[in-house]
């Protein structure tokens, strides 16, 4: 097997025979500690363990596709076995300058003490229990036995019970190296038995110079943004990265361009993408659209198309918590320096609005028959919704707008303004028309996308208390009205739910409490009170039993009209027509006004009766 580190060693004349081609995620496969990148814990932890003596007798590996489990498992099983003609090497290292006695067949799975068994295809106790009567013999040739059982997790319970013993207490010539992608499927009593590894994705930055040194090796010219693509796609996974590499390579027949791995990859143009968020960070639908359909029409997905630009929102989200972000060599020159710019112009608030759209709008859209219009649906949610006020800040808009709805006068008529893209005190997205300068009362106005958006400001204290006459109440009911009145609605339904009034005074309120009731209902009630109405009060609570709740008394007069109503003789004869009907709410009508025809007729004696079931 060719080295990692060395060229592929050209055929020794021209009448040799053809080698058939091996794939670079095979050609180029670790042999050694050194040549694994990404895994330095790993490294660490292992090297450290053969120096001092300090190895265990099974470890298990575990992370996603590609990132090189059972590729570790085959480098473990050759430093635990490496071993020099010369004798020179006397027990496990890490240190394998050249190829030793047994590591070209270790390397190529053909060793006859290292068996290699995939569990996907032996599941059953029957080979595990083979394992287990193969083990008491020491090895053939080579310093350990070595069982490698790639995707762990796949056998039966019975086959992990009969491991256990053997696990636990194997002999000193045996090791065990397992590899798993579902390590929560392993059973607790394995995982406690073994050395656990997690391999972690390896960095994009790390997957691109790995990829250009193969592409060195290759003879093959390929654009730095076309590594990045290729890096991203393969999420962490060196074996992913090989094979887009590879197939780039076949694409391109020649240099590997950045335009021909996004054809290959049906991607769309990462600047274009920027164009799209761009366009819709400034609420230019129209834009926006022309931008989708020209993407769509060159072929790009409108599926890929959201993800791309919802992997955009979330660099910039990044950008503007860690600026160092931007410095990530994996993202364009032009990625880099936009997303800086976005970063500084749009607030948290939008980016993850633009976010929490784009996961929702990408599922419609992948379910959808017409995707593309799926998508562009998308793209108006987003340009018209993705910025709205949170609805505390719409509160606060409407009452610093003298109640009501922020309205901006545009061409001679007035219309609802949507909320702004920008965040307070930003500068407008590039091509937008300046920011005008705040108003001392209600919201900021900003030229966003050619229209004016309102601003939501921070909150303003309201006027004090004491320029206002104070507001007297003349029941307790109107004290339950007027914490509605305040969008007070815990007080509200403790007033309604967990008091029994006893006496109602202007300025006194003696009450029972429930033994529902918090236990600072009182002293909170006299501190809102003298918000609310701009007057001390003082609440008592009291012995006394006191009047029923509200609830109790809204329940009890609900029952009485239910009773009434089916005490009515009409009501009667149509619960008699339909059996197996009942009341189940009484509601009064509005009455009517004097000059209708129903009002003449109607007997004022009976009106009261005139219910609605």
């Amino acid at each position: 097997m060719t080295d990692a580190g060395a060229p592929p060693v050209p055929p020794d004349s021209a009448d040799a025979p053809a080698k058939p081609y091996r794939v670079l995620a095979r050609k180029y496969r670790p042999s050694s500690f050194a040549d694994l990148i990404g895994q330095e814990a790993v490294v660490r932890t292992v090297s450290n363990a053969f120096e001092t003596g300090r190895i265990p007798q099974a470890w298990i590996l575990t992370g996603v596709r590609g990132v090189g489990k059972t590729t570790t498992a085959r480098i473990l099983a050759r430093a635990l076995n490496y071993e020099l003609p010369d004798g020179s090497v006397k027990g496990p290292t890490i240190h394998m300058p050249v190829l030793g006695t047994h590591c070209q067949a270790i390397m190529e799975s053909r060793h006859m003490d290292i068996l290699e068994m995939d569990a996907a295809s032996h599941t059953g106790v029957d080979d595990v229990r083979q394992i287990n009567d193969s083990v008491r013999y020491a090895p053939a040739s080579a310093r350990y036995k070595v069982y490698i059982i790639d995707e762990v997790h796949m056998l039966s319970t019975a086959a992990f019970n009969a491991f256990l013993k053997t696990l636990e207490e194997p002999p000193e010539h045996a090791k065990f190296v397992f590899a798993t992608t579902e390590i929560r499927k392993v059973p607790v009593t394995v995982l406690s038995r073994c050395q656990r590894f997690d391999l972690r994705r390896v960095e994009a930055d790390v997957l691109m110079k790995h990829l250009a040194g193969i592409a060195t090796k290759e003879g093959v010219t390929i654009e730095p943004e076309a590594l990045g693509i290729i890096a991203r796609a393969a999420e962490g996974s060196v074996r992913d990265s090989l094979s887009l590499l590879d197939q780039a390579i076949a694409h391109s027949a020649g240099e590997v361009r950045a335009d021909d791995v996004r054809q290959m990859l049906g991607l769309a143009d990462r600047t274009r993408v920027i164009d799209l968020f761009h366009h819709l960070a400034s609420g230019d639908i129209a834009a926006a659209f022309k931008e989708f359909r020209e993407q769509y029409d060159v072929g790009a997905d409108p599926v890929v198309v959201l993800s791309d630009l919802a992997e955009f929102v979330n660099f910039v989200t990044r950008v503007k918590v860690v600026p160092a972000t931007a410095d990530n060599v994996a993202f364009s020159e032009t990625e880099r320096l936009r997303a800086r710019d976005f970063a500084t112009k749009l607030s948290m608030r939008v980016l993850s609005r633009m976010w929490q759209m784009l996961l929702k709008g990408i599922a419609e859209t992948q379910s959808a028959t017409r995707p593309a219009a799926a998508a562009e649906m998308v793209l108006v949610r987003i340009a018209y919704a993705a910025d709205l006020p949170t609805p505390d800040e719409a509160i606060r808009m409407i009452e610093q707008n003298g109640g009501g709805s922020p309205v901006v006068t545009n061409g001679g008529g007035s219309r609802p303004a949507p909320a702004p893209s920008m965040s307070a005190g930003a500068p407008p997205v590039m091509g937008s028309a300046p920011m005008q300068a705040p108003r001392a009362q209600g919201p900021t106005l900003a030229a966003v996308g050619g229209g004016m958006r309102p601003q939501a400001m921070a909150s303003q204290p309201s006027p004090a208390s004491q320029d206002q006459p104070a507001l007297r109440l003349g029941s307790f009911q109107e004290l339950v009205a007027l914490a509605g009145k305040n969008r007070d609605l815990i007080t509200k339904s403790a007033l309604e739910m967990d008091v029994r009034l006893v006496r109602f005074e202007e300025g006194r309120l003696e009450i029972a409490l429930e033994r529902t009731a918090q236990r600072s209902l009182v002293s909170d009630l006299g501190r809102k009170l003298e918000d609310w109405t701009g007057r001390r009060w003082t609440v008592i609570v009291s012995n006394e039993q006191g009047q029923a709740t509200l609830r109790e008394q809204n329940l009890r007069a609900k029952s009485e009209r239910e009773a009434a109503a089916e005490a009515d003789p009409r009501v009667q004869e149509v619960l008699a027509r339909f059996p197996g009907t009942k009341v189940i709410e009484v509601r009064r009508l509005a009455p009517e006004p004097p000059e209708s025809d129903a009002s003449a007729v109607e007997p004022p004696d009976e009106s009261e009766n005139d219910d609605d079931f």
